[in-house]
């Protein structure tokens, strides 16, 4: 089965031109578009996509409310893939805290849009480059920091977390490490319930605001 994408921007040029891409692959389908965040709610629950590719800033809606609303009203939420122009925009970061799961630049090439589209859609790995790291470092907080210590990892789960960071999926960390992939999806669910993170960005955010990893 195809992975499903739902297109959000209100740039109707935009939009054309991220359907062109993906629609030229056999495994996505876009299933539908809006012009703004506020028609994300009843399009996910008739299309159930797996992906929606959002705009950050919109004119009614923002891909952040967006994002929050989506998370807090619509049981097993799609995977939210923010749309971006510029990469160190802290409306990114505040979408990405608020629980989307990657981001995308408009002036991405078709293959790199693609890749975070299906990377997205699978859940083991991140698109959390060194912009938004710096961004997630700058808010830092002493909160953030004694919620990590109260979390009490692991040594082989803190591991496990640097390498999330580092976007790495299961199945690179299991290689690194040398043990199975059930053993590394073991230890993420564990760190996820630890941190009472929703999901691996939640986590990786945490690191990188408490300090526990620092931005490279």
């Amino acid at each position: 089965m195809p992975f499903t994408v739902l297109l959000v921007d209100d740039e109707p040029l935009v939009r054309a031109g991220l359907r062109a891409v993906l629609e030229a692959q056999p495994d996505i389908e876009v299933v539908g578009e809006a012009a703004d965040g506020a028609a994300v709610i009843p399009l996910v629950n008739r299309l159930r996509p797996d992906v929606v590719a959002m705009d950050v800033r919109m004119p009614l809606m923002d891909g952040i409310e967006a994002t929050r609303l989506l998370l807090r009203t619509v049981p097993d939420p799609p995977k939210i893939l923010v749309v971006t122009t510029f990469e160190n925009d802290e409306y990114v970061y505040e979408a990405l805290r608020a629980g989307a799961d990657g981001f995308l630049l408009k002036r991405a090439r078709p293959a790199e849009i693609v890749h975070a589209v299906r990377l997205v859609a699978e859940g083991e790995s991140l698109l959390f480059p060194a912009a938004v790291r710096q961004l997630a470092a700058e808010y830092g907080t002493n909160e953030a920091r004694a919620a990590l210590e109260r979390a009490a990892l692991t040594d082989r789960e803190e591991e496990v977390l640097r390498l999330v960071a580092r976007g790495l999926s299961n199945a690179e960390i299991a290689a690194g490490l040398t043990v199975g992939i059930e053993t590394v999806k073991s230890h993420v669910s564990s760190i996820l319930a630890k941190l009472g993170a929703r999901d691996r960005t939640q986590a990786v955010i945490a690191a990188y605001e408490s300090g526990f990893v620092a931005p490279s």
